[in-house]
């Protein structure tokens, strides 16, 4: 209960910002109702005209014409008022699909590595879709069912308070048994929105190993799994249709109950004389009317619960505090514009994941201007956290990281990452052509550049081979190249970039000794004129530094040039007889 409160609380804060629009559907609702009763009156005499008077069609025409005026009215009332409501509900999903993808934003990306990213879509796509009729349809039924029958009573009232008793006794009726059942129906909802994420993180995962699973021959067991699972989702659907189908069976029978006893309270009191024809027939053809935006409001619960499910999961998603983001602070006038190789201070940098998980400890060394500093260790280390450090993905719990002597926290954030070149183990490529993929780093380039950057990296030699050179597409995850041609596309990036800093983590660490003997002469361009910082996995790279850095459990055991951390035998050359012997 306490978290169906809060949901309620969060779907009713989102809705101050479209209060406007929902106003006018209501606005335009009640008008149009108003209207229906003007028809019902004229209906009532013309009917009591041409029966007990035999009034000819001309006598008529009048009240036909105008009856046909005031349905043109409701028709466009109608037009404008689910016109406003749908906006109100497009606005919500799009300000709310914003909200979280910022949301996700400053959480960062480490976060968003610990996600499941099936039950992330499945939240951002389906989820904030649902939220559309809950705004569109069922929060404006939820007033018109107050508001339009209070105005048909009114209406009826001085004309048959018999009728319009009968109305406001039976009415609470309705919305009595909605919330008998409305337990039944959340519950419902709330497992199928569970089955609906589960389903959509199995599905997102078993695309995303289809290769692993062809190759285990897993591919008809996964099969046969996401059937079980599909068929779950199906069983919870059907839970939540028969729920919504009682529902409406329920209020059918006591509007229909209700309308009934006004049909035979009138016809009684006709019989007897106690009322006449036009005020009788005034309120039994609004009778009908009085109970039909509580039938519809009935019909759409299913909005509401769809909503609620879906409002519990974004509330904790937006919730969680970003830990991990740097603040950013108002820059100095030159944060982030100054170009060339940048001096690194790192002074007791501390970041712990979490117990067992990793990090650095009391990290500090100077990095000079265009110095290219190598850090070696075992995985688990904290060379990829450094990094993330570096770039802004985490910010240190103790200690400070200087960039030309100013704090990396006073820089601004989004300045500073264009400062950056960062090249990954596993480089993402997009979807499109390998042109477009390489000028993501620099999007006004030239031929002539994009020509030089391949020929430094040994991206020339893929370009030649590939059927339509620059303009090669390739699929998503770069589909249609080698691990290695991969990574030449990473460095062919970073190289374009011409940036100050250049980050680059274990790049070769998924590739065979060629591949990766290949990819070490390509970086040698990026080397020039950059400062470089490079977590490597392979020792080849570190032989080559001006500066090596030996990490173990986030602390540095040994540092000093690649030839006097040889000749001391200690944990360098260790490492490197341990990967001689491999």
């Amino acid at each position: 209960m306490a978290q169906t409160n809060q949901a309620q609380a969060w779907l009713d804060t989102a809705a101050s910002s479209v209060r406007c629009r929902l106003r006018v559907a209501l606005a335009a609702a009640a008008t149009g109702t108003v209207l229906l009763c003007m028809q019902a009156a004229l209906l009532a005499w013309a009917l009591q005209q041409g029966i007990f008077y035999q009034a000819g069609v001309r006598d008529l025409v009048p009240a036909l014409a105008a009856y046909l005026l005031l349905a043109g009215l409701r028709f466009l009332l109608a037009v404008r008022g689910r016109r406003a409501s749908f906006e109100a509900g497009q606005e919500i999903v799009a300000t709310t699909r914003t909200r979280i993808l910022d949301h996700m934003r400053r959480l960062g990306p480490i976060w968003l590595t610990r996600q499941s990213g099936g039950v992330r879509i499945t939240q951002v796509v389906d989820g904030i879709d649902a939220l559309a009729p809950y705004y569109a349809r069922y929060l404006p039924q939820k007033v018109a069912a107050v508001l339009l029958p209070l105005v048909i009573v009114a209406a009826v009232f001085p004309f048959d308070w018999v009728s319009a008793t009968v109305m406001l006794v039976s009415a609470p009726l309705v919305p009595l048994f909605m919330v008998l059942l409305g337990d039944g129906a959340e519950r419902a909802s709330q497992r199928r929105w569970l089955s609906l994420t589960r389903l959509g993180e199995q599905f997102f995962d078993s695309l995303r190993g289809l290769v692993t699973l062809r190759l285990f021959g897993a591919g008809q067991a996964r099969r046969r799994h996401l059937a079980q699972v599909s068929d779950a989702y199906r069983r919870e659907t059907m839970a939540v249709l028969r729920m919504a189908f009682l529902s409406s069976l329920v209020l059918e029978f006591f509007a229909t109950v209700s309308i009934a006893v006004v049909a035979v309270l009138v016809g009684f009191r006709l019989l007897w004389g106690d009322l006449d024809f036009v005020r009788g027939m005034y309120a039994l053809l609004l009778a009908p009317e009085f109970f039909l935006p509580l039938r519809a409001l009935g019909a759409m619960r299913h909005a509401r619960m769809d909503a609620l499910s879906v409002a519990a999961d974004l509330d904790s998603l937006l919730s969680q505090a970003p830990e991990h983001s740097v603040q950013v602070a108002r820059p100095h006038p030159e944060a982030g514009t100054a170009h060339g190789a940048v001096a690194l201070e790192l002074k007791g940098v501390r970041y712990r994941h979490g117990v067992d998980r990793g990090g650095v400890l009391d990290f500090s060394l100077s990095v000079p201007a265009g110095a290219h500093v190598v850090l070696v260790g075992a995985s688990g280390s904290g060379k990829s956290t450094l990094l993330q450090l570096l770039i802004g993905f985490l910010a240190p719990q103790a200690g400070s990281i200087q960039v030309d002597g100013k704090d990396l926290s006073a820089l601004d954030t989004a300045s500073w990452r264009r400062r950056l070149a960062w090249v990954p183990q596993r480089p993402y490529l997009f979807a499109g052509t390998l042109r477009d993929n390489v000028l993501l780093a620099h999007p006004q380039a030239d031929d002539a550049k994009l020509e030089r950057v391949a020929t430094q990296v040994g991206l020339d030699t893929v370009l030649r081979a590939l059927p339509d050179g620059w303009y090669t597409r390739l699929g998503e995850y770069g589909h249609g190249l080698s691990g290695g041609q991969a990574q030449r596309v990473a460095l062919a990036r970073a190289l374009l970039r011409d940036a100050s800093l250049v980050l680059l983590d274990e790049p070769t660490q998924q590739l065979d000794a060629g591949s990766a003997a290949t990819i070490h002469s390509g970086m040698a361009a990026l080397r020039r004129d950059r400062t470089v910082i490079e977590a490597a996995h392979r020792l080849a790279s570190a032989r080559q530094a001006d500066f090596v850095v030996v990490m173990d459990r986030g602390l540095i055991v040994e540092s000093g040039t690649p030839d006097a951390l040889m000749r001391a035998g200690g944990a360098f050359q260790h490492l490197l007889a341990a990967e001689a012997a491999a």
